[in-house]
């Protein structure tokens, strides 16, 4: 099993949410997050000053899958995420060693 881990713009939520509906992709967990890679942030004017924001906002993605499906779903993430812009966002791989369902004890794949 691998845990997908994604970070991308906020606007492309729903794209990749709808990229991946159909691979069978049944859950997943969405955080607003911060933070801000090469771009280093930019300039934003308010109330005619001029300031910059270091923390830029951003969608963190995470869903567990089998191993035999990671490479479909990485797939499906970075041609819905992608703007071909500074700031398109990384998607991040990680192995699970075991996951249980709370509500019926299933565990590891049965789990997902």
């Amino acid at each position: 099993m691998k845990l997908i881990m994604a970070i991308i713009k906020p606007f492309k939520l729903d794209d990749v949410r709808e990229a991946l509906t159909p691979l069978g992709v049944q859950g997943l967990t969405v955080s607003e997050v911060k933070g801000f890679g090469r771009q280093k942030g930019q300039t934003e004017i308010y109330r005619g000053a001029e300031y910059h924001v270091n923390f830029l906002p951003k969608v963190k993605i995470e869903v567990a899958v089998a191993s035999d499906l990671a490479d479909q779903v990485v797939e499906a993430i970075i041609k819905a995420a992608h703007t071909g812009k500074i700031g398109d966002g990384k998607i991040f791989i990680m192995d699970i060693q075991r996951a249980v369902r709370i509500r019926t004890g299933e565990a590891d794949e049965a789990a997902l």
